[in-house]
């Protein structure tokens, strides 16, 4: 459950602070070990039970950091801190009755995601369920679940021609994005209005923007086969070329309708306005 202040969730009355570092957010270990177990000092318990378990006090100081959060106080700390993946890994050493509700929820998910690599429908099923419990129309769902299938076809293309890091990722996106909406995804979201940095971009597109955004990855996915791009830069002006097809199209249609194709609407409009026409129905 997330807290008014946005930096802190809360399990069992138990405020967890996190911290957005690195693109992803990050707990604090000490207050994990605070809401599931009884210790009244969790900072000893946790280091016990990274001598006890030699493995996992391995995996802690490789993988979780030091960040800066805000404490109780107001002032700022650097706290030991995983992202989910981290977290995850804790709670399974954690020998705490608290902590059997996360493990049996764990082996449930683990068990869910090998369905879903058998069988790929399972996971567009599991998306499609999430959008309609947040009252997106059917259409729009529709499309956008297409456009997450032309998204992954385009990034395992990616992949295969030797990008790994996040960071190239978003720049060979940010080419597609400029090119075809002229802004790059941070400043579409600064021009939709999206605060959280988590929050996704395409979530929150009109019809025509996720039409036109799924033309741009569609034309660089395949221009990118066809010849055959093995360089990063190559690749970089694909994205390009991709984004301009799809950018010649939003403006020829521009000009034949007379307005712009580029909405500040979010996710909070098309929620508001799917509620405005089911309370007419009512009427």
């Amino acid at each position: 459950m997330l807290s008014k202040e946005n930096s802190l969730i809360v399990f069992q009355n138990k405020k967890i602070k996190r911290t957005w570092f690195k693109d992803e957010w990050y707990y604090s270990l000490v207050d994990i070990i605070m809401a599931l177990t009884e210790s009244i000092n969790p900072t000893d318990y946790l280091k016990k039970l990274r001598r006890r378990d030699k493995e996992l006090g391995s995996y802690i100081g490789t993988n979780c950091p030091y960040v800066e959060m805000i404490t109780k106080t107001g002032k700022k700390r650097t706290i030991l801190a995983g992202n989910n993946k981290n977290v995850f890994r804790l709670i399974q050493s954690v020998p705490s009755k608290k902590a059997e509700p996360f493990k049996r929820w764990l082996a449930r998910v683990g068990k869910e995601r090998i369905d879903e690599i058998e069988n790929p429908e399972l996971a567009q099923n599991r998306v499609k369920q999430y959008y309609e419990l947040k009252r997106y129309p059917k259409d729009w769902i529709d499309k956008r679940l297409r456009g997450i299938a032309i998204r992954q076809d385009l990034t395992g293309e990616w992949k295969n021609r030797g990008v790994k890091e996040k960071t190239d990722f978003a720049i060979l996106t940010n080419e597609i994005s400029t090119a075809t909406f002229g802004k790059t995804i941070k400043e579409y979201k600064e021009f939709k209005s999206l605060e959280k940095p988590n929050q996704n971009l395409r979530d929150h597109m009109t019809d025509w923007e996720l039409i036109l955004t799924m033309l741009g990855e569609k034309a660089t996915n395949d221009i990118t086969i066809t010849k055959d791009a093995k360089t990063f830069p190559k690749l970089k002006s694909i994205a390009k070329d991709g984004g301009n097809i799809a950018k010649n199209t939003r403006t020829e249609l521009e000009n034949k309708i007379g307005k712009s194709l580029l909405s500040k609407k979010n996710y909070i409009y098309i929620s508001k306005n799917k509620k405005k026409l089911e309370n007419r129905k009512d009427k």
